[in-house]
């Protein structure tokens, strides 16, 4: 058999409502027997009082007729049994059961063991002790009160009694008051807390069960509605009516669930639809890690080759020049020779600028590293340059991240790169222009980008600008520099990238791995932030 939620709630907080209020009606009415029994407690040491001081008059002038009298008025009052005294010696005086008149208490007889229990009989006892819960002959619960009657002054000076000054105690006064009553009053009251107690359950469950199935019944069903049309692939609906708390937190939740998962399926089934134009975009990405892998054997190869053919000729290229220079100085060489010579001096000279080019290719020297700076690295080669003539008409722009992370290098190889980079970007500037220099870090690396607003570089010639000997420049350069920039950046674990675009410019990106400290205080700079 199926409970539906809104039964579960209302039976479970009904029960706990039930033995909590249960729980609180007995405390109630026992706090409540608890008062109304000190209360007649207390009544009846009122009572004892008042009769004690309201006879003492009719003592002192002996009248006990009178003073009995009084006492029997009193006793008719409304719950009360009956009143006696008692004189020292336990003898019943006077009582309003006229029965026990004349009848001798033992100590240990009711009334009289409050007092006399250690053997001399206590000159005070408090209200609680004096009093006394039995039930009497007929079955009725009573409460009894002894007060003992002191031996004042007035009574031992007055002409009609003698009662030796040390004597404490005349003899007591012992009332009997009903508690029916006070039994009445109780069973009235824990009826109207039984009655009280109930009403207030019903109300609390009918105001729980109401409550509950709007704010929590309601929602729960439409959400079991939406789920059951989700599951059926209605990713459209959308449920209504939210409010505002957890519950309606929840259910908005499970709207943007529902458009989530209606957007994955529609990326899905787009992405299924152009599957064939991603699987042509990821091999044109492998394609281009096949190219730079070749390019870096390339590179390896071709720098062993041209390490061997450059040793090779600069031995012999050496003795060229130095036998021309001597040559030309030579006072025996005719002078119309001597504009050969200076030909043979400036080709040999330009062939020794290729071989050294080459050289620098080919040489594959250990990176003397050390903890720098990019941004200083960048400031240094920018003082360098920056007077030479193709940068007079080009602002340079700094972006640097002041508190950019250290890296481990070789000061002097980088910063032959950015001296590459930078001449690269002010020469495709014909008309001058602008090079942007920003400084970042991501992930591991720490990046320096270039940026120029100059000719660019066309979709053909990307895949060659590393390649050693490629230049587009007629006039000058060798097209190794990107090359030695390349295997620079490539030898200290880093990487180049290059973004370009005809007549809007060229970006280069260069990457270099953070040191761990770098690492460690990029990690603590991503956390704070």
């Amino acid at each position: 058999m199926r409970i539906s939620l809104i039964s579960k709630l209302t039976i479970g907080t009904s029960l706990i409502l039930l033995v909590f209020m249960v729980f609180f009606a007995y405390i109630n009415i026992a706090t409540f027997k608890t008062t109304l029994m000190e209360a007649a407690i207390s009544d009846a040491d009122k009572l004892s009082e008042t009769i004690i001081k309201s006879t003492h008059y009719e003592m002192l002038e002996d009248n006990r007729k009178r003073a009995y009298a009084m006492i029997q008025e009193v006793g008719t009052l409304e719950g009360v049994q009956y009143i006696r005294m008692i004189n020292k010696s336990g003898t019943i005086t006077f009582s309003t059961d006229k029965d026990e008149i004349g009848r001798y208490l033992d100590k240990t007889e009711a009334g009289c063991n409050v007092c006399h229990t250690s053997g001399e009989p206590k000159v005070q006892a408090s209200t609680m002790n004096r009093s006394r819960i039995f039930f009497d002959k007929a079955g009725k619960q009573v409460v009894g009160m002894a007060k003992a009657i002191y031996n004042e002054k007035s009574c031992y000076t007055s002409a009609c009694h003698f009662h030796p000054p040390k004597q404490r105690i005349l003899g007591v006064i012992d009332i009997i008051v009903s508690l029916e009553n006070m039994h009445t009053m109780i069973g009235t009251y824990r009826n109207k807390i039984i009655f009280l107690t109930i009403f207030l359950l019903l109300s609390i469950s009918l105001a729980i069960t109401i409550f509950t199935h709007h704010l929590v019944n309601r929602p729960v069903k439409q959400l079991l509605t939406q789920t059951k049309r989700i599951a059926q692939g209605d990713l459209d609906a959308q449920v209504k009516d939210v409010t505002n708390d957890e519950m309606g937190e929840l259910t908005d939740a499970f709207n943007k669930m529902t458009a989530s998962l209606k957007n994955a399926r529609m990326e899905l089934e787009e992405w299924a639809k152009n599957l064939e134009a991603k699987v042509a975009e990821r091999t044109s990405e492998i394609k281009q890690m096949q190219m730079q892998l070749i390019r870096s054997e390339k590179l390896v190869s071709l720098g062993r080759l041209v390490a061997g053919i450059t040793h090779e000729i600069n031995n012999p290229l050496t003795g060229i020049l130095m036998f021309a220079n001597l040559t030309k100085e030579s006072p025996h060489l005719d002078p119309s020779l001597k504009t050969d010579m200076d030909v043979i001096i400036n080709e040999a000279q330009r062939c020794a600028k290729i071989v050294r080019g080459l050289l620098d290719f080919s040489r594959e020297s250990i990176p003397q590293k050390k903890q720098v700076s990019l941004n200083s690295i960048m400031e240094a080669t920018l003082t360098l340059i920056g007077r030479q003539s193709s940068f007079h008409n080009v602002d340079i722009i700094r972006d640097y991240q002041p508190d950019l992370p250290l890296v481990l290098v070789d000061e002097n190889q980088l910063e032959q790169v950015f001296i590459n980079m930078l001449l690269n970007a002010s020469q495709s500037m014909f008309s001058g222009g602008s090079i942007t220099i920003r400084t970042y870090a991501e992930d591991e690396y720490a990046c320096i980008r270039i940026t120029d607003t100059g000719a660019g570089i066309s979709e053909e010639n990307m895949g060659k600008i590393f390649d050693p000997f490629f230049t587009t420049k007629t006039d000058k350069g060798m097209g190794l520099g990107l090359s030695v920039s390349y295997g620079i950046i490539e030898r200290h674990g880093g990487k180049i990238e290059v973004r370009s675009k005809l007549a809007e410019g060229t970006t280069f990106t260069i990457k270099v791995p953070l040191n761990p400290q770098g690492k460690e205080a990029l990690a603590a700079s991503s956390t704070v932030s």
